[in-house]
């Protein structure tokens, strides 16, 4: 089976990298990736942009052209970038926009709706939450209405309120990602609850290298999907899925 990676960073000291909260990553390069995912088939994936790149791109255009084909960026934008400016990005390999609600470093809140559809609208691009499941009393009436959206990391917490796959049901991808930081009570169960839903809303990744995860991505967290969703579902939420969403 040919995975593809739809969560990943790539962490490069020749590009300028900011701090958040006085952290640093280490480096985890394009070469250090491809030693890492060698032994899984790995064929394609999204390069996303965190808290500690900010607005940077030129990390990912390089890395875009080192890894090839079909891999794309997941990029962090100020609410003031050109058209021009996406459509440059669009050419290098760029299909969505993150915000990163949970620790900072990207467009703040009261620019989402604005620079989300704006994003989508110049070049087709859908928006990527990270964020916590907590703070869905607020997010929702802001997330329901875009265009296109997903959500790291199984929404990182346990969601109360039933919003998560109110959203699903409404066409929101969901990550499954980052096991080892997230503190959502059964991941299995709602890995079950999202393919029910929709087969369509639950994609794969890494989260390579995993920085400040309590424990990092095991090989084993690629069973526990398969476990979890079931023959049926395997291949799309492994692969299938995740092309179509990135548009490959």
């Amino acid at each position: 089976m040919s995975l593809f990676d739809a969560h990943f960073h790539i962490i490069d000291p020749r590009f300028p990298l900011v701090p958040n909260n006085g952290y640093l990553p280490e480096a985890f390069s394009v070469a250090d990736y491809r030693r890492r995912v060698e032994p899984l088939h790995v064929t394609g994936g999204a390069v996303v942009s965190g808290s500690f790149q900010a607005f940077d791109q030129s990390y990912l255009k390089d890395a875009l052209v080192q890894l090839g084909s079909g891999f794309v960026g997941v990029t962090q934008l100020p609410v003031d970038t050109t058209d021009d400016d996406i459509l440059a990005l669009h050419r290098a390999g760029v299909r969505a926009v993150r915000f990163n609600l949970y620790r900072g470093g990207s467009a703040t809140l009261d620019d989402v709706d604005t620079l989300a559809r704006r994003v989508h609208d110049v070049a087709g691009w859908h928006s990527e939450f990270y964020l916590d499941a907590a703070d869905f009393a607020e997010l929702e009436p802001i997330l329901a209405p875009l265009p296109q959206i997903s959500i790291d990391h199984l929404a990182m917490s346990d969601d109360t309120r039933g919003t998560l796959l109110r959203l699903v049901e409404s066409g929101t991808v969901v990550k499954a990602t980052g096991f080892g930081r997230i503190s959502v009570t059964d991941p299995d169960a709602l890995m079950r609850a999202i393919v029910t839903t929709n087969p369509a809303a639950l994609i794969f990744g890494s989260d390579l290298p995993s920085t400040r995860a309590a424990i990092p991505f095991q090989d084993s967290d690629i069973e526990r999907i398969a476990d979890a969703v079931g023959a049926d579902h395997v291949d799309a939420v492994l692969g299938a899925n995740a092309r179509a969403f990135y548009r490959l």
